[in-house]
């Protein structure tokens, strides 16, 4: 069971009925609260629904778990008729005691089928974990079946069964098309009901309810309750254009809010999930961050946008230079990249070997240099096998900011700036601080709690390496720096500061 907590009281709710996670939402408002007439549905989706509902799928999982408890055996005289029962109940028939008891956990969701042979779409939390999933017909018949392939990031899994005859199937749609305020509807399994129709609207596009790197849901409130996860979202046409994932409620009931996986996303991992059994992402190599208003203006750039490249994966893509560190990537492959969370899905979205045209912002021009993109998963096995951090194309960190640890000790300093107080790194302070040999700058020796630094999270052991990029090497040059961005009239300074074992992140410290 996954948990995200947050805030505010109302839940995200896996809508299987076995996981859940939590998130912010928002108090209803509007015409809804203010009692405002709304406008009538579509007269009957009665036609349309008949079509659909022999394609909607309930599915049944089940997973033997051991019971590690240790229970306690309780004494029964001898030669008691009620022994054989003890026994079973206790001992699980094996006479080794509560502990080697198993206990069979169960749970229902849905999924729909998307090719008459057999396949069937889901979501990866209603199969996770499953010794055995079980596919329940609108007919009344069931199959077993088999799983080819999950996708954690977005949610989804894809299953095979063995029909007889073929299988009634629908078609993908375009979610792309579809328009805030247009009719849907939800078809799925709900508190193990069966199949059920809802119908609602689109009312919102393109949100992130911090369930994954890839968040770009169909917000619906088309009735969304447990045991709907994997169902299908339909369009008038009676195409699938979302897979329902997700609601937000206090009590795991719907409310009106739930959220769909969009087939702009899902149809290319179900398409890979389908020829390789896994997902086959493009990887760009890079470590971004926001653009934030302080960065934006430190960059002289007239509105924050794009992605910020905070480093650069050793054996990834761009390690010759063709994207450098304090690079802002703009536009990928033609897409724009509006905030830095467009960046992760263009990448992903695109093939493996694929030759794109990267727009970068560097030393405040506009250029664009060719990429070949990697394999995600390559990526991450790189960095398991140099037990270095999961890699995703937007790899962040909480706030964009490593917490470094403060040494115990620290060396004389020559050097106060914006309430840091800095060192030469050479031989002595990289011992003191435990920074490694590759990480060249200036040291931070101590930060004063009240800074502008300290506000950023800049710790002592942490190098800058770079402010307005340009590069440090000595406590002077920091100080040069920074009198020369304020006599330009800067209000703010971009430093580009490595933690201990030289991984970047830019900040941006006030200097009034």
């Amino acid at each position: 069971m996954s948990h995200r907590s947050r805030s505010f009281r109302s839940v995200v709710v896996a809508t299987g009925l076995a996981l859940s996670l939590t998130t912010i939402s928002a108090p209803l408002s509007g015409a809804w609260a203010q009692g405002a007439p709304t406008q009538q549905g579509p007269e009957s989706v009665a036609d349309l629904a008949e079509g659909l509902l022999d394609a909607v799928v309930n599915i049944s999982t089940s997973q033997n778990v051991k019971n590690d408890d240790q229970a306690v055996m309780p004494q029964v005289p001898e030669g008691s008729p009620f022994q054989d029962f003890f026994d079973e109940f206790f001992k699980g028939g094996q006479g080794g005691g509560g502990a080697q008891r198993q206990r069979k956990v169960e749970s229902l969701g849905s999924g729909f089928v998307i090719d008459p042979t057999g396949f069937i779409v889901t979501n990866n939390h209603v199969i996770e974990g499953a010794d055995d999933i079980e596919i329940n017909f609108a007919n009344g018949s069931k199959l077993k079946a088999k799983l080819i392939g999950t996708d954690t990031k977005t949610d989804l899994a894809l299953l095979k069964v063995e029909p007889k005859k073929p299988l009634t199937a629908v078609p993908f749609g375009d979610s792309r098309q579809m328009r805030i305020g247009d009719w849907v509807m939800a078809i799925g399994n709900p508190f193990g009901l069966g199949g059920t129709v809802t119908v609602g609207i689109i009312s919102a596009r393109g949100r992130n309810i911090n369930a994954g790197p890839y968040d770009n849901f169909i917000q619906t409130d088309a009735a969304i309750n447990k045991g709907n996860s994997g169902g299908p979202l339909f369009n008038m046409n009676g195409e699938v254009i979302g897979i329902n994932t997700a609601i937000i409620s206090p009590t795991g009931g719907s409310i009106g809010i739930g959220f769909s996986v969009p087939t702009e996303l899902a149809q290319n991992i179900i398409g890979q999930l389908r020829e390789f059994g896994e997902t086959q992402r493009g990887w760009l190599g890079v470590r971004i961050q926001p653009v934030t208003d302080d960065i934006a203006e430190s960059l002289k750039m007239d509105v924050p946008r794009g992605a910020l490249v905070a480093g650069i994966i050793k054996g990834g893509p761009v390690e010759k230079g063709e994207i450098k560190t304090g690079d802002v990537i703009l536009k990928f492959d033609g897409r724009d990249v509006l905030e830095m969370r467009d960046l992760p899905r263009a990448v992903a979205e695109s093939p493996v070997g694929k030759a794109v045209d990267v727009v970068i912002m560097r030393d405040g021009k506009e250029q664009t240099v060719k990429v070949t993109l990697g394999r995600l998963e390559d990526g991450e096995a790189v960095a398991a096998a140099s037990g270095g951090d999961e890699i995703v194309p937007g790899d962040e960190t909480e706030d964009g900011v490593d917490q470094a640890e403060p040494p115990e000790e620290t060396a004389p300093a020559s050097d106060t700036v914006l309430g840091m107080t800095l060192l030469t790194l050479d031989d002595e302070s990289r011992t003191t601080f435990g920074i490694s040999a590759d990480v060249e700058g200036v040291v931070i020796s101590e930060v004063d709690p009240q800074s502008a630094a300290a506000e950023r999270r800049v710790t002592s052991g942490d190098v800058i390496v770079e402010i307005g990029q340009e590069p440090m090497k000595t406590p002077e040059d920091v100080t040069a720096r920074i009198e020369a961005l304020k006599s330009a009239g800067r209000r703010n300074a971009l430093f580009m500061i490595a933690n201990k074992t030289g991984e970047l992140r830019f900040v941006t410290v006030r200097m009034e």
